[in-house]
């Protein structure tokens, strides 16, 4: 009896191992893809005053960059970014860069020389894409913010801007605008999406919708690509339709009332607000205060996700629009549907 005993037991142990193993691999396929740098990414202590301090004086700048596993465009900045030889020959020649995860729990001693976790540190310096690079001066001041990816061209742009010290004499707008070769548009885009004439934002008194504004230019190939792609499918026209909706030519001279009531110009509002990628989306709620903006390249996905934090007030309860997203894409795939956060 105690041996047949023995075998039932050893039986349900190997039973019990077997379920295990078998549900392990779906359990490990649903963590987030580790996301790799560089192996010439700065081996750091996270003391940030002493990576500054080294920084300076190798006649480098220090980088922050704030990235997380699983995000697709943080491995389009590894993979198609950091394999340009060019590239990289010109981020190793003048910038340390520093990895800090967006909810990481490492400590990191900030310049103002409190210990803080990596996603307190994210928290404070406003993180809400990734990936984002703060490129830092020897003071320690940003020189240039990079919320979200930007493709080789404009990312090469970046990198000359900063290690030139161009901040100094110019804004990296109007850097690029006098740098950077026009695309030529590639054909009529829809404006029946945005509002007409006179531009009109003013939001002293809370309006009944929030406010998106769009900045683009007449040459612009990713602009285009907006129009032909995110801006035709339903879904973004059905949570467009929730706000008031501005299109503003980032190099006009148009009269605008901005939401704080002064009268501007577009170039002169875009400058103001520093927008220094087109295509631009800036939100805002109802009472004209800037809740989030998209100024990188970005898909369908994304886009819609924004576009829904702020339409449906999300912000208030997650102030994080990176867990909103993830949660927002977890509560589509258990309803059964596609979601690929590249489309």
């Amino acid at each position: 009896m105690a041996v047949k005993f023995r075998f039932y037991t050893a039986l349900c142990a190997l039973l019990i191992a077997s379920i295990c193993a078998a549900q392990a691999p779906a359990r490990a396929a649903a963590a987030p893809a580790e996301i790799e740098v560089p192996a010439w990414f700065k081996v750091s202590f996270l003391d940030l005053r002493d990576d500054l301090k080294e920084a300076t004086a190798g006649r480098k700048r220090l980088v922050l960059y704030f990235g997380q596993n699983g995000c697709p465009y943080c491995k389009r900045l590894m993979e198609v970014n950091f394999t340009q030889p060019g590239i990289v020959a010109k981020t190793r020649r003048h910038f340390d860069m520093v990895e800090i995860n967006i909810f990481g729990s490492r400590e990191v001693s900030w310049l103002d020389g409190k210990t803080r976790s990596e996603k307190e540190l994210a928290a404070l310096l406003k993180v809400q894409f990734t990936p984002t690079l703060l490129f830092l001066d020897e003071r320690g001041e940003i020189a240039l913010r990079v919320n979200g990816y930007y493709p080789p061209p404009r990312f090469n742009a970046a990198l000359d801007y900063v290690s030139q010290r161009r901040e100094r004499q110019e804004t990296f707008t109007d850097y690029l605008a006098r740098t950077q070769p026009a695309a030529h548009a590639a054909g009529p885009r829809d404006e029946t999406l945005f509002r007409p004439a006179p531009f009109v934002l003013d939001r002293r008194k809370p309006a009944a919708r929030p406010l998106a504004v769009f900045f683009e230019q007449p040459d612009c190939a990713a602009c285009d690509e907006m129009h032909a792609t995110a801006l035709k499918a339903d879904a973004t026209r059905a949570l467009l339709a929730r706000f008031d909706v501005y299109r503003l030519d980032v190099t006009s001279a148009v009269p605008v009332v901005s939401p704080a009531g002064e009268g501007t110009t577009a170039a002169d509002w875009g400058r103001k607000l520093n927008v220094s990628y087109t295509p631009s989306l800036v939100l805002f709620d109802a009472a004209g205060r800037e809740v989030l903006r998209v100024e990188a390249y970005v898909r369908t996905f994304h886009l819609q996700s924004a576009l829904d934090y702020v339409a449906s007030r999300a912000y208030a309860s997650e102030p994080n629009f990176q867990r909103y997203i993830q949660a927002r894409a977890d509560a589509r795939r258990a309803r059964g549907d596609r979601v690929d956060v590249m489309d």
